[in-house]
C-alpha cells in the first residue's frame, strides 16, 4: 500500500530534508512539496492526498488554520521548530508533532504511525473519504479565507452583503470594503452556506439575510443598491422566500 504525500513549508531547507526521507521510505510517494499553503490546498482539492506534513509557522496562513480548512480530507503531521503549539496541534487530532531539526528516525515513527491508522481503515486510501480521519470536520462554518494579492483574507459570512463575477474574479462586497479574489462564481456558491446565500443572477449571489426589499426585478440591499434578479432564477427565489412571506386574507 502507498500512502500519497504532501510536504507543506515555506523554507526550502525543510522541504529538501522530508523529499529526502520521504524518497527513503518505501511506502510513501510524494505527491508536491509545497511552499505555500495556497498552492497545497489546490493540490489537496485536485489530487488524492493521504497525509501532509504541514509547517505551522508560515506567513500567508498558519498551519492550524490550514487544517481547519482542510476539512478533513487528510491526515497531518505537524512539523515546526515552535514546540509551544503542539498542544493547540493535538486538540485538532493531527497524528503527530515533529519538532525540527527532524531525524530521520523520528520521522519513521510517526510515519509508521500513519500507516497503522490508514490501513486500519476500512475504505482504501487513495479515496480520502471524510469518515476515514481523525481531523476534525466543523459542523457550522461561519468564515472563510480568501487570497487577496499578497495576503490571504478571513471573511466571515454574516459581514457579506453579496457576491459579483467578474469572469475569473468575484467582488465580495461587505458594508466597509471590497473584496477582489481570483475565484469563480461556481467556487463561491460551492462554499457560501445554501441556508444564507443564493445566486439570483448569473453574476451575483445575494445574502438573504441582507435583502431590504424587492420590486419588479431588483432586489434592494438599501435604497442606493440594488441587484438585479435574473428570469431563470427568479422562481427558485421566491419559492426560497415563501415562508417568510406574510400575505393578507381577502
Amino acid at each position: 500500500m502507498s500512502i500519497n504525500c504532501l510536504i507543506v513549508d515555506d523554507e526550502q531547507g525543510a522541504l529538501d530534508i522530508l523529499t529526502h526521507y520521504i524518497q527513503k521510505t518505501p511506502f510513501l510517494n510524494l505527491t508536491a512539496a509545497c511552499l505555500g499553503p495556497m498552492e497545497a490546498l489546490d493540490k489537496v482539492y485536485s489530487e488524492p492526498v493521504d497525509l501532509i506534513f504541514l509547517d505551522i509557522h508560515m506567513p500567508e496562513l498558519s498551519g492550524i488554520d490550514f487544517i481547519k480548512l482542510l476539512k478533513g480530507r487528510a491526515r497531518v503531521i505537524l512539523t515546526t521548530a515552535y514546540s509551544e503549539y503542539a498542544l493547540e496541534g493535538y486538540e485538532l487530532s493531527v497524528l503527530d508533532y515533529l519538532l525540527k531539526p527532524i531525524s530521520f528516525d523520528r520521522f519513521l515513527k510517526a510515519v509508521q504511525k500513519a500507516r497503522e491508522q490508514i490501513e486500519s481503515t476500512s475504505l482504501p486510501v487513495s479515496e480520502n473519504a471524510p469518515a476515514a480521519t481523525t481531523l476534525p470536520v466543523p459542523e457550522e462554518e461561519d468564515y472563510i479565507f480568501v487570497k487577496v494579492d499578497a495576503r490571504v483574507q478571513k471573511v466571515k459570512f454574516q459581514d457579506i452583503l453579496y457576491v459579483e463575477g467578474l469572469g475569473n474574479y468575484v467582488s465580495i462586497y461587505t458594508p466597509s470594503e471590497r473584496i477582489v479574489t481570483l475565484l469563480t462564481m461556481k467556487d463561491v456558491e460551492e462554499r457560501l452556506p445554501a441556508r444564507q446565500f443564493m445566486r439570483i443572477h448569473r453574476s451575483y449571489i445575494l445574502s438573504l439575510d441582507r435583502i431590504n426589499y424587492i420590486e419588479g426585478n431588483q432586489v434592494f440591499i438599501d435604497k442606493k443598491t440594488s441587484l438585479p434578479l435574473g428570469e431563470t432564477y427568479r422562481d427558485r427565489f421566491f419559492k426560497a422566500l415563501e415562508e417568510k412571506m406574510m400575505t393578507g386574507k381577502r
